[in-house]
């Protein structure tokens, strides 16, 4: 890691993969002695014209992994994602070394079940938290859901399960408590239709065994602003508490990440 004069770090890039034509991750070396809480964001980005442009983005990672992993939408002429879709194996991106965000498990009240809504790129805070164990502490049962217009834009979420389940010490605690709904809005599939239709009908009782309740039930929503405010409204609806990191609830929303 190298230190700018304007007070942000360089991170060198490891690997980079385009999951599709709209959406790409990649990997960066993590910095010495950095600690975040899972789900948290850090603002990251490039010096375009001798001009540091950045970008807040939640670390796609767990707290405990060597690597830090960022995902990321494709905006052609995006003044930093038109760039950063290009980044190749050995380049440098910038980074400001402070984690902050509410999607993490310190601004929920415990409870039996985690729901984890999420529509596009919103997936990456949940990719750290369903690989934290401490996630599995608090909670029996976290369920993941990500919604996305066709079914390729799920691969990068349904990568993300697959390795929690292969891994050998991440199997041993998931098992039996992870579940994972990749649901599709404009293209069939095993589930589709939007979330918040589920929840105002049968199926999301039929297909979860939840009604969504706040005795039972905690929520983190992360997404686009009309996705979040449709769920906020439905959690304020059931009688949920929105949180805080000063003040535990039941349902959290993160309004500063790319989508």
């Amino acid at each position: 890691m190298i230190k700018e004069n304007n007070g942000l770090d360089q991170l060198e890039v490891l690997k980079v993969h385009h999951w599709t034509s709209s959406t790409f991750s990649f990997s960066c070396v993590r910095p010495d002695n950095f600690r975040f809480r899972s789900g948290e964001f850090v603002m990251i980005g490039l010096n375009i014209c001798d001009k540091p442009v950045l970008r807040a983005y939640s670390i796609a990672s767990p707290n405990w992994h060597h690597e830090f992993e960022f995902y990321s939408i494709k905006v052609e002429d995006g003044p930093l994602t038109s760039k950063l879709q290009k980044l190749k194996e050995g380049d440098k991106i910038i980074f400001r070394k402070k984690p902050v965000g509410t999607l993490v498990n310190d601004a929920l009240l415990s409870g039996e079940r985690l729901f984890l809504f999420s529509t596009g790129t919103g997936i990456a805070p949940f990719t750290s938290i369903i690989r934290d164990p401490e996630t599995y502490e608090k909670f029996n049962e976290v369920i993941l859901f990500q919604t996305c217009r066709y079914v390729d834009e799920l691969e990068f979420g349904k990568h993300t399960i697959d390795t929690i389940f292969k891994d050998e010490l991440l199997s041993e605690i998931v098992t039996d408590r992870l579940r994972f709904f990749p649901t599709t809005t404009r293209e069939p599939s095993k589930y589709s239709g939007r979330i918040t239709d589920w929840l105002k009908s049968k199926r999301f009782l039929e297909e979860t065994g939840s009604d969504l309740t706040p005795f039972e039930d905690r929520v983190m929503i992360c997404g686009s602003i009309a996705m979040l405010n449709e769920f906020k409204d439905i959690c304020l609806g059931k009688g949920f508490k929105e949180g805080s990191n000063s003040s535990p609830g039941h349902f959290v929303i993160e309004k500063a990440f790319v989508d």
